[in-house]
């Protein structure tokens, strides 16, 4: 029984001793991030310093700037959104017409009449008597 005892408080002691510390905690020469341990921060998404114009001739004549095939697809997705915010704006001017926006024109492009009773005609276009 006191070998056992002797031999329990041994382990507990080495156990103790051997404790490690937590992964965000550890002192190693190189840390990789991690996501306890982001590191350093960087932005790897930053604008391209613009590239200086290419002359020739003294001067007098400037190149055509090239676009990179990445720059050239952002320039013509810039165009496209305003092409379709464009088309939108108009689409908002159209509805704003009473055709669309006043409830007594039943879909025709000019207000129905309003006839007699005994007068009124059938319409194919909204499908009612006026």
């Amino acid at each position: 029984m006191n070998k056992f005892c002797f031999v329990l408080v041994i382990m507990v002691l080495f156990m103790a001793s051997c404790k490690q510390q937590p992964i965000s905690q550890s002192k190693s020469e190189y840390q990789s991030p991690s996501s306890l341990n982001p590191g350093e921060q960087t932005n790897r998404y930053s604008r391209r310093a613009p590239v200086a114009q290419q002359t020739w001739f003294f001067g007098l004549f400037k190149k055509k700037q090239k676009l990179d095939w990445g720059d050239q697809l952002v320039l013509e997705y810039y165009e496209r959104m305003e092409e379709n915010a464009k088309e939108k704006r108009k689409q908002a001017k159209e509805m704003e017409k009473p055709q669309y926006s006043d409830w007594t024109y039943f879909g025709h492009k000019r207000k129905p009449k309003k006839r007699p009773p005994e007068k009124m005609k059938f319409c194919e276009e909204c499908g009612i008597r006026h």
